[in-house]
């Protein structure tokens, strides 16, 4: 499938999907939201794709959520005029509402607002350049904002969501207050955001691609249920194990490396 409004590349196990509207500050619009569709089904079943990142043309802004100056006759982001047919527009953006579990990583520059959270809501880890701010517009301009933030609850604290999204426009996070309250693992500088990110994008890509999925699905699906519950769910995924119980890893090989190297955050 080639696409209008977002860019899409694999190399390396790695899915890079770029936000393209940098005209229109990176919003989605319908065909976006059709795209994202279509992209995390690609995802989900290309068995050579371990992980993505999920970044945005440059500009300034990663996403200011739906597009409202959209051209007369344009196709809405959701419908309203049949009630019982609407839908979140959540459900095509966000990988684990697309039953996608690669691991994604997201990139976010400049400007992160609104329905730019449905991506941040699902995202596994969340990396920042030094000037991205985060902010929810929903209620200066008289909407009532729900979707995005009660997703937010499962990444941040309850009273920094309600503060974003009752202050509107009146106030955004910084990159590092964002870092602070465990949104965003890690803040850089801009001209070092897209290859930090491909560079642990790489690292997880290097690990046995089953575990990597098994573990993400283990934990998101854990979040639907309570603890006694999880608990027990997720005991099925070390039994299941990897294919045919055979891991994708040489284990002796792994633990005779005594040269092993990592970083420290």
């Amino acid at each position: 499938m080639s696409y209008q409004t977002i860019i899409y590349e694999v190399a390396d196990h790695v899915a890079t999907i770029t936000l393209n509207r940098p005209d229109a500050m990176n919003s989605f619009n319908a065909q976006m939201m059709d795209e994202f569709e279509a992209v995390w089904k690609e995802v989900a079943w290309n068995d050579d794709i371990h992980v993505c990142v999920l970044r945005a043309a440059p500009g300034r802004a990663f996403c200011t959520g739906v597009d409202v100056k959209q051209e007369a006759g344009s196709r809405p982001v959701v419908d309203l005029d049949n009630i019982w047919h609407c839908f979140d527009p959540g459900d095509k953006l966000g990988p684990k509402s697309m039953h996608c579990w690669k691991p994604m990583i997201c990139a976010v520059h400049g400007m992160a607002a609104g329905g730019a959270f449905y991506w941040l809501n699902e995202a596994d880890i969340i990396i920042a350049s030094e000037d991205a701010t985060f902010f929810d517009p929903h209620v200066t301009y008289g909407m009532t904002s729900a979707l995005e933030p009660i997703g937010m609850t499962y990444k941040m604290p309850l009273h920094d969501v309600l503060r974003m999204v009752l202050l509107g426009n009146d106030e955004r996070m910084t990159a590092e207050y964002a870092k602070s309250i465990g949104l965003v693992s890690e803040v850089v500088p801009l001209d070092t955001l897209w290859n930090r990110a491909h560079e642990l994008a790489l690292q997880i890509a290097a690990k046995p691609p089953a575990a990597i999925q098994g573990t993400v699905k283990a934990i998101w699906t854990s979040l639907d249920m309570p603890r006694s519950v999880a608990l027990a769910n997720g005991l099925k995924y070390p039994q299941i194990g990897n294919p045919v119980g055979v891991p994708q890893v040489d284990r002796d090989a792994l633990m005779a490396n005594k040269a092993k190297t990592y970083t420290l955050r």
